[in-house]
C-alpha cells in the first residue's frame, strides 16, 4: 500500500465510538499565555501563526477584527476561539490604529505567562490570551473543519458548564492573586477543550466528510485504527478487516465519505504527524520514519516529499525557526 507492504496481525476488539476514542487522545499544551491590562485607546495586530489562539476578555471595551468577519465587539465575559490561528486584531474601538505587542510593556513571570500593559488616557480593559498547541493525534483532522472563530457565548446554551466557567474566569481575571495566572491558564485549557467537544457535538448532521465517516460503524473503526496506530503496515484489506467489511465495499464507501481513499488519506496523516514530530526536534528523521512504519529513512523522505512538496529536513528546519519565535501569543 505504501512503501512497507508487511500486514499488521489484527487486535482483536475495536470500540465502536470511534470518535470518542480519536479525541481521547485530544491534547492542549499551552505555548504563552498573558493577562493584559490595556487602557484606551489601545489596538494589537496579531499575525497569522500555526498554533490556536484565544481572548477572553474580563472587563471590555475589546473589538476582534478578522478578514472573514470584519469587526465584532466582545462583552465582559466573552471568550473567542481561534483554531486555525488567523492573522486578527483587538482594539478598544473600531477606529483605533493597531500595532505590534510590542509596543506594550511586557513582563515575565517565568515559564509561559506573562502581564502586558499599555498606558492611555481612557478607561481599562482586562483581557486573559493565550496560544495553545493541539496534540496532533486527535485534532488535526478537525481543525480544517471548524470555522476560524468560534465565540464562547454562541455555544454557552449548548454545554451547561462553559456559563460557569466563563463567570469564574471573569472572578479570577478581575482580581488579580498569587498564581491567578496559571489558574487562569488551566480553565482556558478546559473551556479550549469543551469549546472544540461542543462544536464537535453541534456538527453532527453531516452525510460526509471526516465527522460522518469517524461516526460511521463501519468506516470509523478503520479511521480509529489509523488514529491509534499509524505506524502499522495498514493495507486495504486489513483495514477492511477492522471494519467489517469486505475490501471492496470498504474502500468504496471510505471513499464515498471521506472523499479520498483510505491509502491517501494514511499518508497524509502519516506526514502530518511527521511534520510535528519534526518541529519538535527531539526525533531525527530516521527515528521518524521508524515510528511511521517505514522500512527506511530514504522511503519516508520519498512519500513525505511526494506528500508536502518539500524534503523532511527542510521542513525540521523552518518549523523550528518558528517555534524559536519570541514571546507573543
Amino acid at each position: 500500500m505504501l512503501d512497507h507492504p508487511s500486514a499488521p496481525s489484527l487486535s482483536p476488539s475495536v470500540p465502536m465510538d470511534a470518535l470518542s476514542e480519536v479525541l481521547q487522545d485530544f491534547r492542549l499544551s499551552g505555548v504563552n499565555y498573558g493577562r493584559c491590562e490595556l487602557r484606551h485607546p489601545w489596538g494589537i495586530t496579531f499575525s497569522e501563526q500555526p498554533l490556536l489562539r484565544f481572548h477572553f476578555v474580563s472587563k471590555g471595551p475589546c473589538w476582534l477584527h478578522t478578514e472573514e468577519h470584519g469587526w465584532q465587539e466582545l462583552r465582559d465575559g466573552d471568550l473567542v476561539l481561534l483554531p486555525q490561528g488567523i492573522a486578527h486584531r483587538l482594539a478598544s474601538a473600531p477606529d483605533v490604529p493597531c500595532t505590534s505587542i510590542k509596543t506594550c510593556q511586557v513582563k515575565t513571570f517565568g515559564g509561559n505567562v506573562c502581564e502586558v500593559l499599555h498606558e492611555g488616557t481612557g478607561e481599562t480593559s482586562t483581557l486573559f490570551c493565550g496560544s495553545m498547541a493541539l496534540g496532533a493525534r486527535a485534532i488535526h483532522p478537525l481543525l480544517n473543519l471548524m470555522p476560524t472563530v468560534i465565540r464562547g457565548c454562541d455555544v454557552a446554551a449548548k454545554d451547561p458548564l462553559v456559563a460557569p466557567l466563563l463567570a469564574a474566569m471573569t472572578a479570577e481575571a478581575g482580581q488579580p492573586r498569587m498564581g491567578g495566572a496559571t489558574i487562569l491558564s488551566r480553565m482556558a485549557d478546559l473551556l479550549t477543550a469543551r469549546l472544540i467537544r461542543c462544536w464537535v457535538d453541534c456538527t453532527s448532521s453531516s452525510t460526509t466528510g471526516w465527522l460522518a465517516a469517524i461516526r460511521d460503524v463501519h468506516v470509523g473503526r478503520a479511521l480509529a485504527a489509523m488514529h491509534r496506530d499509524p505506524g502499522r503496515g495498514w493495507t486495504v484489506e486489513s483495514l477492511a478487516a477492522v471494519a467489517g467489511q469486505s475490501r471492496s465495499v470498504f474502500a468504496e464507501r471510505f471513499s464515498a465519505l471521506v472523499g479520498e481513499g483510505a491509502a491517501h488519506y494514511l499518508t497524509r496523516w502519516r506526514m502530518q504527524l511527521g511534520q510535528e514530530w519534526l518541529g519538535q526536534g527531539s526525533l531525527t528523521v530516521a527515528e521518524v520514519a521508524i515510528r511511521l512504519g517505514y522500512e527506511s529513512e530514504a522511503s519516508f523522505a520519498r512519500a513525505f516529499k511526494r506528500t508536502t512538496g518539500a524534503s523532511p529536513g527542510a521542513v525540521r528546519r523552518e518549523l523550528s525557526r518558528q517555534t524559536d519565535m519570541e514571546f507573543g501569543f
